[in-house]
């Protein structure tokens, strides 16, 4: 057998989200590229590690043995270059964070000079909606979760990063009634959802019910850049985090329409379970974002205070 560290990858990915097209676009290559990856690790069993049925890819019990076996194989690989880092002194390991897709705004800016002061540490960063998320912390799979609702149904500690501002947001091309109350504003216009999971969605139901408002239409897309679109085009409106909008606000694309109520805050916190043994990588990045917080605020999101 010759097979690669390349081709381990690629199987894994593949048995991990059951589809050679998330494989491909979790490791940013391109489908046909994985295909000809896997058909030529498969080619060295004489045992099939997959099946395809219709459009669909099932994975047999032998080739589940073999990506459990690569996984290892994997392992001892990033292993021996975490030791070979610290035996240089350096800071090494994996980070593992999950983030609400809304957070894909925010979480960067508090990871880069952590990541570039520690060039031996590995992230793994996933965008989900919060439900999923959640599932990722509860399981123990990750470090951390950024989200801007806390759960209420699990044992956890938290640091709270950024503020988090919800308003009511269209394009520029529609004129609302100047002083006009919330239940006159809502029965108008077609309102957009994100799908069912999202904390966004979940702010958003909470502030309609609360104020017994009646929704005129409703639509649901599955991506805060999917809702973008659609206001932009003149589609509807929603209620969008303030973080999301930013270039659209400057650019006269989208206009956030005063209601009262509004905005809605929360925060942005990152959250672990109570509890959790951390490793020495989340441990320092936690005491590095203890530090540096109030200067990224300051320094990245100075522009936020003007909303």
């Amino acid at each position: 057998m010759n097979y690669t560290l390349n081709q381990l990858q690629i199987f894994l990915k593949i048995v991990q989200t059951q589809s050679v097209t998330k494989a491909a676009e979790e490791l940013h290559l391109t489908q046909p590229a994985v295909s000809i990856q896997l058909k030529n690790f498969q080619d060295q069993f004489d045992i099939p590690l997959t099946e395809v049925l219709g459009r669909k890819i099932y994975i047999t019990d032998f080739g589940r043995e073999i990506a459990v076996a690569a996984e290892n194989i994997i392992n001892q690989v990033y292993a021996i270059n975490y030791k070979t880092q610290a035996f240089k002194g350096q800071l090494t390991g994996r980070l593992k964070i999950s983030i609400v897709s809304t957070g894909k705004y925010i979480m960067p800016y508090f990871l880069t000079s952590f990541m570039q002061k520690h060039a031996g540490i590995e992230l793994m960063m996933d965008v989900a909606n919060k439900n999923m998320v959640i599932e990722s912390l509860e399981n123990n799979e990750i470090d951390f979760a950024l989200v801007s609702i806390l759960p209420s149904n699990l044992n956890i500690e938290y640091l709270e990063l950024l503020q988090n501002k919800l308003y009511l947001v269209g394009n520029t091309a529609i004129k609302t009634k100047k002083n006009a109350k919330p239940e006159e504003i809502f029965s108008d216009l077609p309102l957009i959802f994100r799908e069912k999971g999202s904390g966004t969605r979940q702010t958003m139901v909470k502030f309609i019910e609360g104020n017994n408002l009646s929704v005129l239409k409703k639509m649901e897309l599955t991506s805060n850049e999917a809702v973008k679109q659609a206001l932009i085009a003149g589609l509807g409106y929603s209620i969008m985090p303030l973080i999301g909008i930013r270039n659209e606000l400057q650019n006269n694309e989208l206009q956030i329409i005063p209601v009262k109520g509004l905005p809605i805050t929360t925060n942005w916190s990152l959250i672990w379970l109570k509890g959790k043994k951390h490793s020495p990588v989340s441990l320092s990045f936690l005491e590095y974002l203890k530090l540096e917080k109030s200067e990224i605020v300051k320094k990245t999101f100075s522009w936020y205070e003007n909303y």
